[in-house]
C-alpha cells in the first residue's frame, strides 16, 4: 500500500491472452491526467497502443498525457531506481508481468524498495478457459499460484460465457483465490477506481456510482469523528462491507495519532498519516452483478 512519500505499484498479473495488455491500455486512454509509468520486460512486444506513443527511446517510451512506458529486461531492481529519479515522478507504475511470471513474487521483490509501495495484485484471467487452463497438468500451478497472489482478480471475457457458467466460475475462483475480491470485466474495461488508489479518491468517485457493463460499484463516505483501533476497525469494516474492494482514508487510533488506512481486496494496512489530514474514509465495494443471459459482441 502507499505510504507518505512514495510511488504506489500495481503489478498486473495472468495468464497469457487473459486480457493484461487491454487492460493497460485502457488505464493509460482513461488517466485523467495522472503520469503513469508502465514497466514491460522487454519492448520487442510492446504493448501500448502506437497512437499513445510520442517518442521512442532506449529506454524509455515518451506516451500521451506525460506517461512513460520503460523495459526492465532482467534487472528490475536497476529500472525501478532509474524510474524514481525521473523529473517529474510519476504518479503511479504500472507493472505488467509475464504471462507466465507469479506477480506476488514481483510484488515481493518491488516492497524491498524505499522508493516504492505496493499499491495492489491485479490478476487478469479468462472467464471461458481459466478452469480447464487450471486442471492442464503444465498449466495448474502457475494459474492457481497467480490467482492465489492476487488482491483484486478481474474475471475477464464474460461476454463469451453463459450465466451459469459465469456463476460457476466466480464460486470456483472465490474457493480458490485466498481471499481476493472477483470483479467481472468486458474486454478488460474496468473503472480505473478499481484498479490504480489515486484514481478512486475524486470528488467524482465518492458522489458517483461506477459501472462497468454487468457490474456496478458504489462508494460510501464514512466522516469516523470517533477514535478507533485501526486492526479492529478494519475487521468491523471488512465485515460491514463484504464486497469491499478498496477503502482509503484517515483515523485516530486510541493514542489520538492520526493514521492513514488502506485497503484494497484481501490488502489491508495502516501507517502514520500526514498532519493536518481531516479523518474521514472513503469506501467501493462492489454490487452483485446483473442476472440474466450473458451479452456477445463483435469482438
Amino acid at each position: 500500500m502507499t505510504n507518505l512519500n512514495t510511488i504506489p505499484v500495481t503489478v498486473i498479473g495472468g495468464y497469457l491472452g487473459s486480457g493484461k495488455t487491454t487492460l493497460v491500455n485502457h488505464l493509460l486512454r482513461n488517466a485523467s491526467g495522472k503520469r503513469l509509468a508502465i514497466m514491460v520486460n522487454e519492448f520487442g512486444e510492446l504493448p501500448i497502443d502506437e497512437d499513445l506513443i510520442e517518442a521512442e527511446g532506449d529506454e524509455l517510451i515518451s506516451l500521451t498525457g506525460g506517461c512513460v512506458c520503460c523495459s526492465f529486461g532482467s534487472d528490475l531492481i536497476e529500472a525501478m531506481t532509474k524510474l524514481a529519479q525521473l523529473n517529474p515522478q510519476p504518479h503511479h507504475v504500472i507493472l505488467e508481468a509475464s504471462g507466465v511470471a507469479l506477480p506476488g513474487s514481483i510484488a515481493s521483490t518491488l516492497s524491498l524498495l524505499s522508493d516504492f509501495s505496493i499499491d495492489g495484485v491485479v490478476v487478469l484471467t479468462d472467464a471461458e478457459t481459466v478452469r480447464a487452463r487450471a486442471n492442464d497438468k503444465f498449466m495448474a500451478d502457475t494459474i492457481l499460484r497467480q490467482l492465489s497472489d492476487a488482491d483484486i482478480i478481474l474475471l475477464n471475457k464474460t461476454d463469451l460465457v453463459s450465466a451459469e457458467q459465469l456463476i460457476d466460475t466466480r464460486n470456483w475462483l472465490m474457493s480458490v483465490a485466498n481471499g481476493a475480491q472477483v470483479v467481472n470485466t468486458r474486454n478488460a474495461a474496468v473503472s480505473p477506481a478499481i484498479v490504480l488508489h489515486d484514481f478512486a479518491w475524486s470528488k467524482e468517485s465518492e458522489s458517483q456510482p461506477l459501472a462497468e457493463h454487468r457490474e456496478c460499484f458504489e462508494t460510501h463516505s464514512l466522516p469516523m469523528h470517533e477514535a478507533v483501533d485501526p486492526a479492529l476497525f478494519i475487521e468491523s469494516l471488512l465485515s460491514a462491507y463484504p464486497q469491499l474492494i478498496r477503502a482509503k482514508g484517515f483515523v485516530k487510533d486510541l493514542k489520538d495519532n492520526l493514521k492513514t488506512l488502506q485497503i484494497v481486496g484481501k490488502r489491508a494496512t495502516v501507517s502514520d498519516a500526514p498532519q493536518g489530514v481531516k479523518t474521514g474514509l472513503v469506501v467501493i465495494q462492489r454490487l452483485e452483478p446483473r442476472t440474466g443471459p450473458a451479452e456477445k459482441t463483435d469482438e
